[in-house]
């Protein structure tokens, strides 16, 4: 009976873990800046751009960013450094974008 529950919780755990490494990626550095984006806003130290899929920030420091759903849904709440960074959202649509002073509609 203990090896049998122990065998479902593995299972469990290895199917469970490719969700949580897309997960776990979250927002990445920018080493070449996109040319397909179109910004959706700005401020003095940043701006918040869209391009098919992704999110991109471009910030004079770090920043905390938080991304939810037209729903209201949380999708990443993480601090970029300084820099560009971009964030592939699990899926295509309209996500609410939030950092400092800033809070926009994002449609990617």
């Amino acid at each position: 009976m203990k090896r049998t529950i122990a065998t479902y919780l593995l299972a469990a755990v290895l199917l469970a873990a490719p969700a949580a490494l897309e997960a776990a990626r979250g927002w990445e550095t920018v080493r070449v800046e996109r040319t397909d984006t179109k910004t959706v806003a700005r401020d003095v130290e940043i701006e918040i751009k869209a391009a098919p899929g992704v999110i991109v920030i471009s910030t004079a420091h770090p920043a905390q960013i938080k991304v939810f759903t037209i729903l209201g849904r949380l999708v990443s709440a993480e601090t970029i450094p300084a820099g560009v960074s971009q964030f592939s959202v699990p899926a295509h649509g309209v996500y609410i974008v939030k950092t400092g002073d800033i809070t926009c509609k994002v449609a990617v």
